[in-house]
């Protein structure tokens, strides 16, 4: 059993890392011992962020006050970002810390797989091949093996494949049949070194009216099966209903644009049972299941002592408790080891701290480091109690810096010293660990078994707080962090980081040549360290040349730059290749950057990842120079443009009028503006009226749910949520001969290969007669959608729709894409 434990101490230690400490008031403190008095957990299984029931999630842990995780099977990689222009992993970094500060709202634990989001499917068996059925079914028995749950309530239905996302409905069916593996000793054998087989009592599904086609069906349907229950329930201690902290965890999701206001009163939710042992109780969640401290052997005794302290509690003096939270704490470090062991002991040991107004902290004298570098912790120690406690020591690991006080903390009276702290010099950097390899075509690759499934990377530096309250020794752990003042926002914390001694970062992403001229690179070099010298040179395929072969230089001061440049001559024909630096300080090759991703509503994200620009030898030719881009919801389309020649200007759409327009070749509409720019329902005429003196515009795609305007064209256009998902659907060319397949660049099927992730989303499905399509394309056993791209003549000029994912392509360098929107800028031309 001991190898569970060790596991799940890892779990346990994925607290909010880089958060202000949360200091727990009277009434948090007696629902954290209703909490730790009810031995039960349930695991709701669903495919990404969001598409958690947060009004259960909520009701479970806070009402129920079971233990509640909430496995998404991706991170929601795929899909689109409305606050920034991180896509891919990056925007997966982002949603896994939305989701986490939801869980530290609704009292979740949150939990993953290795899958990856490639973006909408239509089937599970499409999302299966993809994502390799068998890798993520595993990991799917991993989280069932490793939270324990009595109960499993599925999101999403598994019988009816085809009604929504492909990846929903494989979430649902992956769920159930790891519900039946979980506890099958020969399925996943080689996850058993470090857990143990487990079975789960139920499997529900999560139903509502919505999953059927009408609420007359619904409330037709045999619901012999269903538990229903009012999850609108108010809280007094938290002074919210369930629905409004529901509504709180979901409004984190803000790179989805999923901000939702609370409700009060009832809530009804149904769940249908789908497997397992039929509760013996209808109408209980839990029939049947023992959820006290009488589950575990010897747990009995504990029972008894927190019942009593749960009765008895002081709201006005919590460390009243404390003799017998010890005596409990005491009698659970005497249990088997188990999962329940190690949970209740984090949980109780979490209410000492609280109830006794201690507080503990471990802060470092700078954000960030680099391995062998040496730094000051400043710690400090209070006890705001009665309660004697002895300060015995305080140890920094990894490593051996220490100190042993041994000295009572006195009643309010603040205790502060410090340690010098040497980083080892095998730390590994602070990184997303799923990030650490290159993917697989659906999965990510994560060699260690017991960091499969963890929501982030478990923080190495960490200082330990040895305690002694009557008679007890009790250890504490503080993730060492980095504290600031900020000037505004008064104190603020950040996660203490590792980072390399030095790191690069070129100033283009993706380097495009349309012709054989050199082009000129820049490259920063920043150091961790104080008086950093070396030599760095460019690595690339042997068909670029680059100059000079390699180039020194020198920093002085820690966080200072160099910024170093080369030119690159590209091949004479068509060639891609990555570009990747060699960094040589001190005998030792560097060659990653340091990402740092910054939003108010999660802590600071720090990867270390490896310094790449994609280069790109294209041929191609384009008409006209001048164009203008209003954002939308982010894309890179003005980089990228500028990188083929154009002059991009970007828009203030609160300034535009048809003559302010009429100097550019072509104006560009982000990525749904009609969904998120207001000031677009006033503007269209002036943008309509540019085209009719003779303007292209190009409007890529928008959603048809949310529209700002009910006109987005000059004549009928209506959108649907028509797509094509598969990246190498065949694309049919319905007239070869027209200009915009041939001027300036002639248009092939060649120009369709390589694309990523989607053909295209949200293709119109009825238009105006004077709208041309110019492909056809489908996904599998599917009927051809012709709304892809449309062109319409208008007055003078010309009137472009587009739901081509040239916001995938273009990142990602692919070819084709570039030539064709170089084509529909030179429409006319």
């Amino acid at each position: 059993m001991r190898k569970i434990f060790l596991f799940l101490a890892l779990i346990l230690c994925m607290n909010a890392q880089g958060q202000t400490p949360k200091k727990l008031n009277s009434a948090e403190i007696n629902q954290a011992l209703k909490k730790l008095n009810f031995l039960g957990s349930v695991l709701y299984v669903a495919a990404h962020p969001d598409d958690e029931n947060t009004r259960l999630i909520s009701y479970l842990s806070n009402e129920v006050n079971a233990r509640t995780g909430y496995l998404s099977i991706t991170r929601g990689d795929g899909g689109q970002n409305l606050i920034g222009p991180e896509l891919k992993e990056l925007l997966g970094v982002i949603r896994t810390q939305e989701l986490l500060a939801a869980r530290r709202i609704d009292g979740g634990v949150q939990r993953f797989t290795r899958a990856i989001d490639f973006g909408y499917t239509k089937t599970p068996e499409e999302t299966m091949k993809i994502w390799d059925k068998e890798v993520v079914l595993g990991d799917v028995v991993w989280a069932i093996r490793s939270f324990q749950p009595d109960i499993i309530i599925n999101r999403f239905n598994h019988r009816t494949a085809g009604d929504t996302h492909g990846q929903h409905t494989a979430s649902a069916v992956l769920s159930s049949e790891a519900f039946n593996l979980a506890g099958n000793k020969d399925a996943y054998p080689e996850q058993l070194k470090y857990t143990n087989t487990f079975s789960p009592t139920r499997l529900y599904f999560n139903t509502s009216p919505w999953f059927y086609e009408s609420q007359e069906q619904f409330d037709n349907a045999n619901k012999s099966n269903f538990i229903q229950f009012d999850t609108g329930v108010y809280f007094p201690w938290s002074g919210l209903s369930n629905p409004e902290i529901a509504a709180l965890s979901r409004s984190q999701h803000r790179s989805q644009g999923f901000g939702s206001s609370g409700s009060r009163g009832s809530q009804i939710e149904y769940i249908e049972l789908i497997d397992g042992k039929v509760p013996d109780a209808k109408g209980n969640l839990f029939a049947g299941i023992d959820t006290s401290w009488n589950r575990l052997k010897g747990g009995a005794a504990i029972g008894k002592i927190l019942e009593q302290v749960e009765k008895d509690f002081n709201f006005r003096d919590p460390s009243a408790s404390i003799p017998k939270l010890v005596e409990a704490y005491k009698l659970i470090s005497q249990l088997e080891e188990g999962y329940w062991k190690t949970i209740k002991l984090a949980e109780i040991k979490d209410i000492i701290l609280a109830a006794s107004g201690l507080y503990l902290e471990a802060v470092v004298n700078t954000s960030s480091a680099a391995p062998s570098q040496e730094v000051r912790v400043d710690l400090e120690a209070i006890n705001r109690s009665k309660t004697e406690v002895i300060l015995s020591s305080i140890s920094l690991t990894p490593g051996s810096s220490s100190l042993q006080p041994n000295l009572t903390l006195k009643l309010n009276e603040d205790w502060s010293d410090k340690l010098s702290y040497t980083i080892p010099s095998d730390a590994p950097y602070t990184s997303a660990y799923w990030l650490s390899e290159d993917a697989k075509l659906g999965t990510y690759t994560v060699r260690d078994q017991k960091l499969i499934g963890l929501p982030e990377t478990p923080r190495a530096t960490k200082a330990i707080f040895n305690l002694r309250i009557f008679g007890e020794t009790i250890s504490f752990e503080k993730v060492l962090q980095y504290k600031s003042t900020d000037p505004v926002k008064g104190e603020m914390y950040q996660p203490f980081e590792i980072v390399p001694a030095v790191s690069a970062s070129f100033n283009d992403k993706v380097l495009i040549y349309t012709n054989g001229a050199a082009k000129n690179i820049q490259l920063t070099i920043t150091a961790e360290q104080s008086n950093v010298e070396g030599e760095v040179s460019l690595a690339t395929s042997d068909k670029w040349k680059i100059t000079p072969v390699s180039t020194k230089f020198s920093i002085k001061e820690i966080g200072g730059t160099a910024i170093v440049s080369f030119n690159i001559t590209p091949p004479k024909e068509q060639s891609e290749a990555t570009l990747t630096p060699q960094i040589k300080v001190n005998g030792k090759v560097y060659s990653d950057e340091v990402f740092r991703i910054a939003y108010e509503h999660i802590p600071l994200q720090t990867l270390v990842l490896p310094a790449r620009t994609k280069l790109l030898k294209l041929e191609i030719e384009k008409k006209g120079e001048q164009i203008g881009f209003i954002e939308g919801a982010g894309d890179v389309i003005p980089e990228s443009l500028e990188q083929i020649g154009y002059k991009v200007t970007k828009i203030d759409p609160n300034t535009i009028t048809a003559s302010s327009l009429a100097r550019f070749d072509a104006v560009v509409l982000g990525i749904r503006a009609y969904n998120v720019l207001e000031i677009l329902k006033f503007k269209q005429p002036e943008l309509l009226k540019y085209v009719e003196n003779g303007g292209t515009l190009i409007s890529q795609y928008n959603t048809n749910r949310g529209l700002v305007i009910d006109n987005l064209a000059p004549f009928q256009l209506e959108l649907s949520r028509d797509r094509v998902t598969e990246e190498d659907a065949k694309v049919e060319i319905l007239d070869s001969t027209i200009s915009v397949l041939n001027t300036p660049n002639k248009i092939t099927q060649k120009d369709f290969e390589n694309w990523v992730q989607e053909r295209g989303l949200y293709f119109p499905d009825k238009w105006a007669p004077e709208f041309t399509p110019i492909f056809a394309m489908h996904d599998e056993n599917e009927a051809a959608s012709k709304g892809s791209l449309l062109i319409a003549n208008y007055g003078k000029g010309h009137y472009i729709y587009t739901g081509l994912s040239f916001f995938r392509q273009f990142p990602d360098a692919v070819p084709g894409a570039y030539r064709l929107f170089a084509n529909l800028i030179s429409i006319g031309k």
